[in-house]
């Protein structure tokens, strides 16, 4: 009985994928998107960059200077070989196969320190500078007027409006959110945010691309935070009121959340993972646009620890302290 389920579940499953359109297994690029520009060259733009390079687009990378633009490609170099490493250590890849795929993705990248040159050929370009309404405006503004009719315009915000964005833009159903997770080579999900105007062959080109750079995406529409974030964010700063309040100590509050929840790690230590800076930002803007929502309602502790440099692991202290 069991030999003739698995036949049947063969014979099934055969004809399932006759049924699937053959491009949705095609390894070419969607239509249109063979040129990407990066803006920013920071944590998530380096990433952005790694990952769009290594799926074999071409990829420009934009950053204010050329010595933050070296430094940003000497960054992803190092992080592919890591990337590497445990394959090569099991035998999975060879030293010098390892190395030649570095060196094609490396090759597919160039820099710019001018926004606008970088996208006079661009099929998509990709915001990822930090978290400042007014700049990206601008950014988006400037490239509006230099970059292909056609070309896509996707912002890596994690919590800005999309709508905001795009305001500067005459672009609007060509224009949507493309949020990535740090660190992006490791981290598989990719959110699309659809903004009032984005059209359904912008979201389709987006979706086909994020396949194609090996992510898994998720659809939403413009709303606080999006998905991700609009549930973790909340999260974080209860777990915050929570010790605020002296019910429980920090460390408590993470063990229980772990061992309670099966959660990897607990709010104040993902706190310090994600940056204490950029979750205060996050939670500031919303409070100011919903300033009568009670669960964005900032909190003292946090700013106090944000005015004192402690802006989590990437300054070696926050809720703890990685000075040890």
């Amino acid at each position: 009985r069991n030999r003739m389920l698995c036949r049947a579940a063969r014979v099934a499953s055969t004809r399932a994928l006759a049924q699937v359109p053959r491009a949705f297994f095609s390894t070419t690029h969607p239509a249109n998107i063979k040129n990407v520009t990066v803006i920013g060259g920071g944590l998530m733009g380096n990433g952005i960059t790694q990952v769009t390079a290594a799926a074999g687009y071409n990829v420009t990378m934009v950053d204010i200077s050329e010595e933050l633009l070296k430094k940003s490609y000497a960054n992803i170099d190092k992080t592919i070989m890591k990337g590497f490493k445990r394959d090569i250590e099991k035998g999975k890849i060879s030293q010098e196969d390892a190395t030649k795929k570095k060196d094609e993705t490396l090759a597919r990248i160039a820099s710019n320190v001018s926004a606008e040159e970088a996208v006079k050929s661009a099929d998509l370009v990709i915001e990822a500078v930090p978290e400042n309404l007014p700049l990206k405006q601008k950014i988006f503004a400037s490239l509006d007027k230099a970059a292909p009719a056609d070309c896509i315009f996707a912002s890596n915000t994690s919590s800005l409006p999309i709508k905001d964005i795009q305001a500067t833009c005459s672009r609007g159903d060509k224009f949507a959110g493309l949020h990535f997770f740090n660190p992006v080579p490791q981290m598989k999900l990719l959110e699309i945010v659809n903004g009032a105007e984005t059209s359904q062959a912008t979201y389709d080109k987006l979706a086909e691309f994020g396949v194609k750079i090996g992510k898994s995406t998720v659809k939403c529409k413009d709303t606080p935070g999006f998905i991700v974030n609009r549930l973790l964010v909340p999260y974080l700063f209860e777990a915050i009121r929570l010790y605020e309040r002296g019910d429980a100590s920090k460390e408590d509050i993470d063990t229980a959340m772990k061992l309670g929840a099966g959660y990897p790690m607990g709010p104040f230590t993902l706190a310090d993972v994600v940056g204490l800076d950029t979750c205060k930002s996050i939670m500031d803007g919303w409070h100011k646009a919903y300033p009568n929502m009670e669960i964005f309602e900032p909190s003292k502790t946090l700013a106090d620890l944000v005015g004192a440099g402690k802006l989590g692991m990437k300054s070696g202290e926050g809720f703890y302290n990685y000075k040890k």
